[in-house]
């Protein structure tokens, strides 16, 4: 006979906590989603809880402590202080949360397989770098299963043996609650912005945080060994719209709440098809343009571009200001990126990037339902105004040295002066 909660599970839709989407795949991995490695993860509620919550400490090298590391049946958190001395912390099952684990790892205790994102690999055959930066088990989210389902980030993941290990080059230290806690190598970066993922929201600022969940200032360099000024008053629950960096890969959280005003992608579709009924046109070829279905594959000769200086959108042309050697190179001209051209506005004469335009295909990163009216510049990716105003100003990690506004869709950088811009399409004539 089945338990009260899980008759409830088994007649109802499964609750859902909320996804993780990984920035700059635009709806799927290059080579497609498959199994634990996907572009976007759903955290559902599971069967029975697997959280877990930290106990006894055993701050000296004690028969109790290797127990503990050697149990694979008990989850540990073990600190290095030296060669002679090792703190273990035991954790004890918690059967009011549900764990969920996201690391570069394929073992089973990884829930969502992440590897390094190389801006702009949606379109390349390259879809990871040589060197991956993120960690094996770069962390753990940890929701309620009691309503509100409120869930909570931690730096670091459990092993197959159900460890976490901080070697003695790691940055960890005692707390006034004789716990102890510390910081991944790479770091766990979270950005909870203000007023959720909203039209009204604003950006908050970059913080990190630890194996236990306390948040802090970034640290000096992101090897230091002294964490950041410690912030006691914000916490590490992740809101609609937090930003998670695992240095090598940025995911976008969205709670189940959120993504129940997040347009789904068929109404994308429909307001793609909405804009091809209008007929858009060349202004020079005067043929029609299209943005192609999801069904179908672009048609070259519909594909529409828009010149980012200004906003006309034409199809792919020559035009007057050019040379003949611009023109042969086919958009390979020294210092734009593949498909990117320059050249002069025929409809206002204003020069600037000459770009094809690209449909944003993922919609968890759209803040209303309204018209694909804008592109961000230079990638070229369309998408609603609000999208475009609430992205452009959100500093995303470019490595561990730089933060800059970059197009969700692909992640590359926006260009500085000009983060976006309305797109100005030429109807029928007759």
């Amino acid at each position: 006979m089945l338990a009260p909660e899980q008759e409830l599970l088994s007649s109802s839709k499964p609750i859902k906590y909320g996804e993780l989407i990984i920035l700059g795949y635009n709806g799927s991995l290059p080579k497609g989603d498959r199994g634990r490695r996907r572009s976007r993860f759903a955290l559902f509620k599971r069967p029975k809880a697997n959280g877990v919550k930290p106990s006894t400490v055993h701050s000296a090298c004690s028969l109790q402590a290797a127990k503990a590391i050697s149990n694979k049946n008990q989850h540990s958190v073990s600190y290095t202080l030296s060669r002679a001395q090792t703190v273990v912390v035991e954790y004890t099952h918690d059967s009011t949360t549900d764990m969920f684990q996201i690391g570069r790892s394929t073992e089973s205790p990884i829930d969502f397989v992440v590897l390094d994102t190389v801006p702009g690999c949606h379109n390349k055959s390259g879809t990871m770098s040589s060197q991956s930066t993120i960690s094996r088990f770069a962390c753990r989210i940890v929701c309620q299963r009691a309503p509100p389902y409120t869930a909570h980030i931690y730096a670091a993941g459990f092993d197959s043996s159900k460890s976490i290990f901080l070697g003695e080059q790691a940055a960890k230290w005692w707390c006034s609650d004789s716990q102890m806690d510390g910081l991944t190598t790479n770091g766990v970066l979270v950005m909870r912005p203000q007023h959720g993922f909203t039209c009204e929201s604003k950006a908050g600022s970059w913080r990190e945080i630890s194996v236990c969940g306390n948040v802090f200032k970034l640290r000096e360099s992101q090897s230091a060994q002294k964490h950041g000024k410690p912030l006691v008053n914000e916490c590490h629950e992740l809101v609609d719209g937090t930003l998670i960096d695992l240095c090598g890969a940025t995911l976008l959280w969205r709670s189940a709440e959120g993504l129940s005003h997040t347009p789904t992608p068929k109404h994308l579709e429909v307001l793609w098809r909405e804009l091809n009924a209008a007929r858009p046109q060349c202004p020079v070829d005067l043929h029609t343009l299209a943005f192609p279905s999801l069904e179908r594959s672009s048609n070259p000769d519909h594909q529409l571009w828009a010149y980012l200086s200004c906003g006309h959108v034409h199809g792919q042309h020559g035009w007057r200001g050019s040379t003949e050697e611009d023109e042969s190179q086919s958009g390979e001209e020294p210092g734009l990126e593949q498909g990117e051209r320059e050249g002069e506005c025929p409809l206002c004469c204003t020069r600037g990037l000459y770009v094809p335009l690209k449909l944003g295909l993922e919609s968890g990163f759209y803040l209303d339902t309204a018209p694909p009216t804008h592109a961000f510049s230079p990638c070229g990716h369309v998408c609603s105004e609000r999208t475009t105003h609430f992205w452009s100003r959100q500093l995303l990690p470019q490595g561990t040295q730089r933060l800059c506004p970059a197009c969700p869709f692909c992640m590359q950088p926006l260009a500085h002066h000009r983060k976006s811009v309305r797109l100005i399409f030429q109807g029928p004539l007759d």
